[in-house]
Formats: C-alpha cells, structure tokens, sequence
C-alpha cells in the first residue's frame, strides 16, 4: 500500500528527478563532439521507472520526448530485463525510433541487485550513412537509402563495450571520429543519471522514491483530467496539407477529428493520406508526440509531462498512412516537418474548442540543411545537419516571434563562429527576412535568410523543407506568411536557380546555398492593427513601404501619411 505523502516531500523529491534528466542532457551537450548537439543541442534526455513509465525529462526537443517511450517499450520487448552494465542503442523508426539520424541509448539502474529505473537519452547524429551527407536526404524512396538501421542492440554488455559493434556502426558513416566521440557522449549521459537516481535512493530511501513516483504519475493524470473536461465536450475536425512527398506526389493530406467526452479526448487521424514514395511518412511514435505536445500546450503547459499525465489521450491512426508508416517507407522527413503539419492541424482544430488559444499558422517547417564534401584542409570527410527557424504565428493579443523555432523542434543554431572553425563554409548572409511576416492585427514573425558559400572545394546539399508552395496559414481575418524559398548562388556569374524543396544537388567551389525560410502567419484583420505598430515594422526594416501600402493602407514612401 502506498504511503501518504506531503506535499512538500512530493514537490522536493518530483523536482529532483526531473533534475536528474536536466544534468543528463546538460552532461551530453557538454562531453559531445559535433556542432549539432554540442551548439545546436539537438538532443534530449529522460528517466524511466523500471517497467517502461516515463517519470521525468529534460526540457530539449519536443519530438524526441514524446516519441522516447516508444524507445524504451522497443528496448523491454526486446530484451526483458537488462543487466548491471548493459547500454541498449537503437534508431529503427519501426521499433520505437523517430528517424534514422536519431540514436537512442538505454541504461538500467539497479537497487540490491533489482531494476528500479531506466535511463534514456536520443540525440541526432550529423551523419549516419545513407545516401548523401549527413543523411536527410529529401528525394530518398525507401528507409533503405536513409542509412543505417539498428534495432535494439546492447553497445555495451555488463559494462564492457562490444568493439566489433562499435566497428559496424563507425565503418557505415562518413565521420567515424565525430559519431565515436557522440555516442560515447550519450553513454556518460546515462550513466549520469545511473550515479544520480542512485543517489536519490541513498538520500530518500527506496520506498519512498518509488511512491513518490506513483504519486507523481496520478497528479499529472488528475491535473489533465481536469484540462480536459473543462473543454467543450464535442467533435472537432481540420485538415492541413503538406506540399508534396518530393517524389512527384501532389498535396499529402494530414486529418484529424478530435472528440472531448468529460475528461478523455481522442485524436483520430484515420482520413489522412496513405504512406507517400516520399521521404515525409511518419511513424505512430512521431505522430503520437505531435499530439502529446499540443494537447499540453492547449490545456497547462507546467502539468509534469511523465507517463501519467498522457493517460486521458487516445490517439488513433490507421496502419500504412502517413501517420502511421510501415517499413520500406522512407522516413526521415515524418519526423522533421510531417510532425510540424500534425500540430498545425492540430491547432486548427482545438482552436475550434477554444478560440482564445489559436494563433497564426508557424513556419510549419524545420528547413533541414545537410552537406558534405571532403575538408580540403584535413582531406577528411565532414557533414554538417542545422534546420533554420523561422516565423511564429501572430497571437490573439501579440506579435509573432521572429526567427524561432517552433512546435516539434527547440534547438539553437549553429553560430557563425562554430560553424567556419568546424567547416570548410563561410556564412555569407544571416538576417531577419523583409516582408516575410503575415499581416494582421497581430503580425506574425519574420522568417530567416541564411546563405553558406562553400571553400576551396565541391560539396553536396541536401534540403527537406516545407511551405514552399502552401504558405503558413493566416487566423480571423489575417494573412498568411510569405512562403519559403531556396537557391543556389553564383557570385561570380550572377547567377540564381532555384534549389528543389525536397531533394540534392552540388554546390561548386565559391558557391552559395540561400535558404529563406517561411514566415508567421497573421492573426486578426490587418485594418485593426495600430498605427504605431506598422509605423515601427516600417521604422526597423521588418516590411518595406509598399508591404505597408499594400497590407495596411499606409503610404510612408514620402515621408508618412495614409
């Protein structure tokens, strides 16, 4: 029987254990190798109780916490109980993984000679074979294509690291050294969070903890229960689109009808489209994130995400659609953008339930940029991965973010500094994009222009990106962000062709890829925004004067005046 708890032991000890996930992630950050995690932090951590529950995570990346139990399910399934010592990693997408890039790590904690607890961390790897550098690539077909494939395997086994493993995985990618040094990077992540859950123990005895932890998982239930049911009871459906797969494919359809009924709800996502050729297919586990991140964002963001908190959410969604993908089905892309048109429709949907809380549509891409060539001053390989931010949508009582990442993704990016130490590339342009914001009451925010010009040598980009031909979508009256667009630059000739959404291409020596990323759309009717406001977007060079003229009737080519 479970002992009473005060309510301060349950705050002290709740607190410590999301602190454990905190010091993991911030131990992987710091002991990493590659720009991607180390600058951009692409990469995120979580603990676990002994049966799989999520108790606890850092707050990093929204797309790998929601899927990570998927991981850590795969890992139990697979293997039973884990010994003293043992290290699990796995990516396959169709065994509790996201997309390939993303490597998972698996540790047990033991309490006299029992599992009490798993540690969890994912981080995304520059590169991880495949069929271009740093493996997004947007026009891939097939999983196979998208590189190496590892279902739940031990890396170590009772403490001692499996060499011929290791080897596999390192002869498979293009920077053994960097991989090397960031998957050893994960392992002192979890045995971190191994050292501090134990201390836990010592300090609060078992007992203790493991009530705590079964207490916290009721009061995340009990605090959403109450979220939902204070939500209108009803049926709410929308649907948004993606632009294409890449491989030819119109508009990929996502759907989905969102049922209240007192303190459960359901997200059904059957009338999507099927699994397309291209690589923008998601797995349940990134779909099952998307929907977990936006139903906290609709009722309390600060209820404790753990197992118990996700209980009153019932996600249902056909096997072979988009959501839903089975293997061959190439994947890396469900992860990246598909998961950001999920909680766009999302949002358009319980926007239905609860107006007050809509917002513009939000870039709704993550504009991955990979590329790769040979370092000319190392003769080396190198790859670089970074996804640009872009416009958040106008708000019911404010402005759009500029320049953000939003929804499914939270890293940084990657400074100009890290970037031309690291590579053989120089930024040659990194600003807030003119014009790019939808008009409305509330203005949504400005997408990015990034430009890299490749250095004394020829290398490879790959895109995968989105909102290049349907924009980000404009609320009550507002209107839509400008969409994005790419291309690759010749200086010396003058020269600009535009670069596919969804695909790869060379870059020679002195060239330059141009990203310019989607921006917010607007919320409210444009005729009902202040004055003042415009007259500071136009002051600070957000929008030109005839972006004014056009969408608030102000003429400031003269010097002001309507």
């Amino acid at each position: 029987m479970r002992a009473s708890i005060d309510p301060i032991t349950l705050e002290v000890v709740r607190n410590a254990l999301t602190e454990v996930a905190e010091e993991m992630n911030t131990n992987l950050i710091r002991t990493s190798y590659s720009p991607n995690i180390k600058e951009r932090q692409d990469c995120s951590s979580a603990l676990f109780d002994a049966s799989g529950k999520m108790i606890a995570q850092a707050e990093s990346i929204p797309v790998h916490l929601g899927a990570m139990p998927f991981s850590v399910e795969a890992v139990l399934d697979e293997f039973g109980t884990l010994s003293p010592g043992d290290v699990v990693v796995l990516n396959d997408p169709f065994r509790g993984g996201a997309h390939l890039p993303d490597i998972t790590f698996v540790s047990p904690v033991f309490f006299e000679d029992r599992p009490v607890a798993l540690v969890a961390n994912r981080a995304h790897h520059a590169d991880i074979g495949g069929s271009v550098p740093g493996s997004v690539a947007g026009d891939s077909t097939e999983i196979y294509q998208e590189g190496l494939r590892l279902p739940p395997i031990k890396l170590w086994k009772g403490g001692e690291l499996d060499e011929r493993l290791m080897e596999l995985i390192l002869a498979n990618v293009r920077t053994p050294e960097e991989r090397r040094g960031d998957l050893l990077a994960q392992r002192a992540a979890n045995e971190t969070g191994r050292k501090r859950f134990r201390e836990l123990i010592e300090r609060h005895g078992i007992d203790l903890l493991e009530d705590v932890i079964e207490e916290v998982f009721d009061y995340s239930e009990r605090r959403m229960r109450k979220e939902i049911k204070s939500l209108p009871d009803g049926v709410y459906r929308y649907a948004d689109f993606l632009d294409g797969d890449g491989s030819g494919e119109g508009k990929v359809k996502i759907a989905v009808e969102i049922t209240i009924e007192g303190d459960d709800i359901t997200f059904d996502y059957s009338d999507s489209s099927p699994a397309v050729q291209g690589p923008v297919n998601a797995v349940f586990a990134v779909t099952a994130s998307a929907t977990y991140f936006t139903i906290k964002g609709f009722t309390d963001p600060d209820i404790p995400p753990n197992e118990g908190c996700y209980r009153p959410v019932e996600i249902i969604a056909s096997k072979g659609t988009v959501v839903h993908a089975q293997p061959p089905a190439p994947v890396v892309g469900g992860n990246l953008e598909t998961s950001q048109r999920v909680v766009d429709t999302l949002i358009g949907a319980l926007a239905q339930a609860v107006p007050e809380k809509g917002l513009g549509g939000c870039q709704g891409t993550m504009n991955n940029l990979t590329l790769g060539g040979i370092d000319p001053r190392s003769g080396s390989p190198y790859t670089l991965y970074e996804t640009i931010g872009g416009g958040y949508g106008g708000r019911p009582n404010k402005d759009g973010v500029d320049g953000i990442h939003s929804h499914m993704t939270n890293t940084l990016n990657t400074p100009v500094e890290a970037l031309e130490i690291s590579y053989p590339l120089r930024v040659r342009r990194y600003e807030l994009r003119q014009d790019s914001s939808g008009p409305g009451k509330w203005r949504g925010g400005m997408g990015i222009r990034r430009e890299v010009q490749v250095v004394d040598h020829k290398a490879r980009i790959s895109l995968l990106s989105e909102r290049r031909r349907l924009r980000p979508y404009g609320v009550e009256g507002g209107g839509g962000g400008a969409k994005g667009e790419d291309f690759k630059l010749n200086p010396d000739a003058g020269e600009r062709e535009p670069i596919p959404a969804k695909g790869s291409t060379e870059l020679n020596e002195g060239e330059i890829v141009s990203i310019r990323t989607p921006g917010g759309g607007g919320y409210g009717r444009s005729e009902e925004r202040d004055r003042k406001l415009v007259e500071k977007d136009y002051r600070e060079e957000r929008i030109s004067a005839k972006y004014a003229k056009e969408h608030y009737g102000y003429d400031f080519s003269a010097g002001g005046g309507e």
